[in-house]
């Protein structure tokens, strides 16, 4: 008798073994859910060319890296005081927030010896730092970061351009066929925006641009009115108001152009 194989599993509520396995080996690519719907995780350059086969998507964009601890962000991740300051809050109040920051050197010399500099970076070498994107992927992150040493890069399981709707079956028939695994866990996503539906709900995380034009980190503001460059709110999500809020605490200059950086 012939076994079925088949590439979805429910999430366990726990870390994932079998994401973690296919991600620890050369050139594997899972889809994994997140508090604002599904995305692709990767670990290295082999993976990263799949998804973006996978999604057609242009290679301007920064890429995403999934940080699994504040530890992990830290070693990476160039940031000031006030940086800080901003993902300890939202790691603390358990918001998710995406940041675009430089590498540190010392970041950078982790990264695989593979060309995946290349394909995480954009033309300014940045990144979008991200934290608190949801425990089924948290705990992926997490668990390769600390035990392999390994990365996690990502970007939304949907076509370039389209949402997945918070929904497994929205990741669209071309993804699935390449993807080697899928963790199903609508019921943990939908719980995240109880109040919203399909046509309401946010379907990404807030971004903030925390570097200049040329990719260097902004300055400190100390208080001081009217520092520039100053933190750019550009792209809108998930628990916005909160994450302006808390900016507002930290920053006395900050602006909001959604859509800014594409």
């Amino acid at each position: 008798m012939i076994e079925t194989v088949t590439k979805t599993v429910q999430w366990n509520k726990g870390v994932q073994p079998e994401a973690i396995e296919i991600l620890e080996g050369q050139g594997g690519m899972i889809v994994s859910p997140t508090k604002v719907g599904y995305i692709i995780m990767t670990s290295d350059k082999a993976g990263l060319e799949r998804k973006f086969a996978a999604k057609n998507r242009r290679r301007n964009k920064p890429g995403v890296v999934l940080c699994g601890s504040m530890e992990e962000l830290k070693a990476l991740a160039k940031m000031n005081p006030e940086i800080e300051a901003m993902y300890q809050r939202h790691w603390d109040e358990d918001i998710l927030l995406g940041c675009i920051l430089p590498w540190k050197d010392s970041g950078k010399e982790m990264l695989p010896d593979d060309g995946s500099q290349e394909l995480m970076m954009d033309r300014r070498d940045t990144s979008c730092f991200v934290i608190k994107f949801g425990k089924p992927s948290e705990n992926i992150a997490k668990e390769l970061w600390e035990k392999e040493g390994k990365f996690c890069f990502a970007s939304s399981a949907n076509p370039s351009g389209q949402g997945n709707r918070g929904l497994v079956t929205g990741i669209g028939e071309q993804i699935e066929e390449a993807t080697d695994l899928i963790v199903e866990a609508d019921d943990y996503v939908a719980s995240i925006q109880p109040d919203k539906n399909i046509e309401t709900r946010y379907e990404q995380g807030v971004m903030v641009s925390m570097v200049d034009d040329q990719g260097n980190l902004i300055p400190e503001q100390n208080g001081t009115v009217g520092i520039q460059p100053a933190p750019i709110v550009i792209r809108k999500g998930l628990d916005v108001d909160k994450i302006m809020a808390i900016m507002s605490d930290i920053f006395v200059s900050w602006d909001y152009r959604h859509g800014f950086y594409y």
